[in-house]
C-alpha cells in the first residue's frame, strides 16, 4: 500500500505537469485578436446585409418607407447574436 506522502507527491507532480501544459497552450495575442475579429464579423455581417437588403426592398416601394430596413436590421441583430453564441459555445 502506498504511503500518503507518495500519493501526495504523485498528485502534486501530475498537477504541475498539467499547469505547464496549460501554460504552453495559452493563446497568443495574435490568436486572441483573430478570435475577437471573427466574433465581430459574425455579428456585424448579418446586420449590414439586412440593412442593405431592407434598403433595396424599401426603395422598390412607392413613397417613403423604412419598414423593411428596420425589420431586416432587427433580424440581422438576432442572427448575428445567434452566430456569436454558437461560435463561442463551440
Amino acid at each position: 500500500m502506498a504511503r500518503p506522502e507518495e500519493e501526495l507527491r504523485k498528485r502534486v507532480a501530475s498537477q504541475a505537469k498539467r499547469m505547464k501544459q496549460a501554460d504552453k497552450e495559452r493563446p497568443t495575442l495574435l490568436a486572441q485578436t483573430v478570435y475577437v475579429g471573427t466574433l465581430g464579423l459574425l455579428f456585424v455581417l448579418p446586420v449590414v446585409i439586412g440593412a442593405y437588403l431592407g434598403r433595396w426592398l424599401d426603395g422598390m416601394l412607392e413613397g417613403y418607407s423604412m419598414r423593411w430596413t428596420l425589420s431586416l436590421i432587427a433580424v440581422g441583430i438576432v442572427v448575428g447574436g445567434l452566430n456569436v453564441y454558437l461560435f463561442v459555445k463551440e
